[in-house]
């Protein structure tokens, strides 16, 4: 390992260990801020512990996968045991164990992180409202912040160990980014059936049916919806972008290792730099966030997160200056976060209520709710386009700009596939600061609900009302921009697919892959498969959430007909929360298994029937149907939701008219799709890469055809 790797190696163990500080420093100014209502402090005791207690169930369940999965990768992975030198193989799978394991763990504690200070942020988030709306959105974007640094900050320092300690053996490092994938997978999953299955039941029986306010105490539901807020967009989204972060990291290393070795450049020394970099700017734009004169929260959610972009690509000049590092690298690692940003801004057209979608859908509400689904389905599929297009510009443009460093047909395939994970890691390179955007939503979420079972007064609830809403567009744009964001990672996941595969085929004396024909019957046979996937996936979660929500509809109704006096929310008279969360928690953790077996199962049956042409195919099939099916789901909920808003704030007859029914019915229909469907999808995707590439040597040597 030469001086300059070890030199960026050991800057990012610093830089992880500098967001730490800073997190910690965030953690204890939250803390400080007062909070003395007792109403909010009993109600956000309840939303702490229930979260915990789903999250303690659901790392229970999921300990027991890592345990099996672990079993199994100790069997086969890199090398089945009984192939070759035996006790050689014990070690190298071993190790590869050992990657496994700790790529659970560390999503899991930084996902424990981001719910220990949501789950206090968000009263304190409430009662800052009293002050003012300036320092209510420090409060919540500080506790969101937290949750960004202990994210990234692990992400990182876990890929640098890795690759530090086992003298930078690559494939550990999909090991790695596969037990982040796989927990991810089943933390989004789970979590957004939770949050989705509250929401749902909530709206039903509490808006629609009895006309009761969103946060009304006197209904069972809304203490388990803002524990689903935090289980789901705090811990679930924390444990997505973790993966995804990981994903472009392994997919870029893995790559960038074999250049090295082959040309003797400094590309992997390049993407630890690029990488500590990225959260470096970070910590200095959420430093530097504030409000500014016009109180306007979305914007100083925006503004920051340009600040931290410019930063970054400040900090990357200069060290591309000095290190002599590749121009061409630098343009795609800038491409890929551009056009994140721009992807971001798209989204926000389609999904903020000052823009015309948004209040085109609230308009047609006043003609009912077939009207408001037609029309937030079209929006939501119009605005698939511009991120598609932005997604494959980055592409495209990162191949192109680097494929010429290649010397040969082979080494150009080789180092454009090199440019797409660079710009991906480009893409990624501000998560610190996208993940802080994010987990801001759901803690201003809880602290409009707070503000009134807390009786805290219409100008408070008014104050949070304003923050929630640039929160949810804000968690709109940053949903589109993970989606995206996992879009250019998988496609650097194909590129390490195809240098697993070639690396293992030149081993065995057989002929490599360097592209895969569409014509070729067994690329299309995956190719078909792998685009039917997503879409059963997303089905099976929805079910999931449909199911369980008949559940809870069924015990609200129990709790109004049964305890004297609730519905009137006479005093004293209090609802069973707890039957509620249990229901949530329980259905959750029953449906989220099968929805992420299917996926992986389906990957491996198609690579034992067609081999790695089949599964070249899938793959490309699987990333296109997903992006597309994420895209459009995340986008028309966001809409459907701000459009509710957007007629509640008085807007179309305001609360309690005909186009606030409606309002509320798509509302309804986009939960799942937003929040438990469309954010999976991103993940299935890359856990489906990651299977595919641990299992190519299995692929490439033994299938059906």
């Amino acid at each position: 390992m030469n001086t300059l790797l070890t030199g960026f190696i050991i800057l990012s163990i610093v830089i992880a260990f500098i967001a730490f500080g800073f997190a910690l420093w965030l953690y204890f100014w939250v803390k400080r801020q007062p909070t003395s209502n007792e109403k909010i402090i009993s109600i956000a005791e309840l939303i702490r512990q229930g979260a915990n207690t789903f999250l303690r169930k659901e790392y229970t369940i999921l300990a027991k996968f890592a345990g099996a999965a672990a079993l199994l990768i100790f069997i086969f992975l890199p090398k089945p045991l009984w192939i070759g030198d035996f006790w050689a193989n014990v070690l190298t799978n071993l190790q590869m164990v050992i990657a496994y394991i700790s790529g659970t763990v560390f999503s899991a504690v930084a996902g424990k992180i981001g719910i220990q200070v949501a789950t206090m942020a968000n009263s304190r988030t409430a009662e800052a409202a009293q002050k003012g709306i300036r320092l209510s959105f420090l409060n919540g974007f500080r506790g969101g912040s937290v949750m960004g640094m202990a994210v990234v900050g692990t992400s990182l320092l876990g890929i640098a160990l890795l690759f530090l300690i086992f003298d930078q053996n690559s494939t550990l490092l999909l090991g790695f980014s596969f037990g982040a994938s796989s927990l991810a997978l089943f933390a989004k999953a789970g979590g957004g059936i939770f949050t989705k299955t509250a929401d749902i039941s909530a709206d039903l029986v509490g808006k629609v049916e009895l006309g009761i306010p969103e946060d009304d105490p006197r209904n069972p539901a809304v203490i388990a919806d803002n524990v689903g807020d935090n289980v789901g967009d705090v811990a679930g989204m924390g444990a997505d972008l973790f993966d995804s972060h990981v994903a472009s990291l392994a997919a870029a290393l893995v790559m960038g290792v074999a250049l090295d070795k082959l040309l003797g450049t400094n590309n992997v020394a390049m993407i630890f730099c690029y990488a500590a970099l990225g959260l470096l700017a970070s910590i200095l734009g959420i430093g530097f966030a504030k409000m500014g004169k016009n109180d306007n929260p979305t914007n100083a959610l925006n503004t920051s997160t340009y600040l931290t972009t410019a930063i970054f690509a400040a900090l990357t000049a200069a060290a591309t200056i000095i290190f002599k590092f590749e121009w061409r690298m630098y343009f795609a690692a800038i491409l890929g976060l551009g056009v994140g940003v721009i992807i971001g801004i798209a989204t926000d057209y389609f999904t903020d209520d000052r823009k015309k979608p948004v209040q085109t859908v609230a308009e047609a509400s006043e003609s009912g709710p077939a009207i408001t689904i037609i029309s937030g389905v079209s929006y939501g599929f119009l605005s698939v386009l511009p991120a598609m297009i932005g997604i494959a510009i980055s592409a495209l443009g990162a191949y192109m700009l680097c494929a010429p460093l290649g010397t040969n047909a082979s080494d150009q395939v080789v180092y454009g596939m090199f440019g797409i994970s660079v710009a991906a890691v480009g893409m990624l390179s501000i998560v610190g600061m996208i993940i802080s955007n994010d987990a801001y939503g759901p803690i201003v979420d809880n602290a409009r609900g707070l503000a009134e079972m807390g009786n805290l007064g219409e100008e408070v609830v008014e104050i949070t009302d304003k923050l929630d809403s640039a929160g949810n567009t804000v968690k709109a744009v940053t949903k589109g921009f993970a989606i995206s964001a996992a879009g250019l990672t998988v496609i650097s996941l194909l590129g390490a697919f195809l240098s697993e595969v070639n690396a293992a085929a030149l081993e065995r004396g057989i002929p490599g892959i360097t592209n895969f024909d569409i014509l070729n019957p067994k690329v299309f046979f995956g190719l078909l498969i792998g685009a039917a996937v997503p879409a059963v996936f997303s089905a099976m979660l929805m079910l999931g959430v449909t199911r369980n929500a008949e559940r809870m509809v069924a015990e609200i109704h129990r709790q109004f007909n049964d305890i004297p006096g609730l519905k009137e929310g006479l005093p004293g008279v209090e609802p069973e929360y707890d039957k509620c969360i249990t229901i949530a928690t329980t259905g959750a953790l029953k449906e989220l298994i099968p929805a992420g077996l299917f996926a992986i199962l389906m990957t491996i049956a198609v690579g034992m029937i067609g081999g790695v042409y089949a599964i070249g195919g899938y793959l490309t099939g699987n990333i296109v149907s997903g992006l597309i099916l994420a895209l459009f789901m995340s986008n028309s909920g966001g809409l459907w939701d701000n459009g509710k808003k957007y007629v509640e704030a008085g807007h179309h007859g305001g609360k309690g008219s005909n186009a606030h029914k409606a309002a509320v019915v798509g509302d309804t229909v986009g939960d799942p799709f937003k929040d438990t469907a469309g954010p999976s999808i991103n993940t299935q995707i890359t856990v489906v890469s990651l299977v595919a590439s641990l299992l190519a040597v299995i692929f490439l040597t033994w299938s059906l055809f």
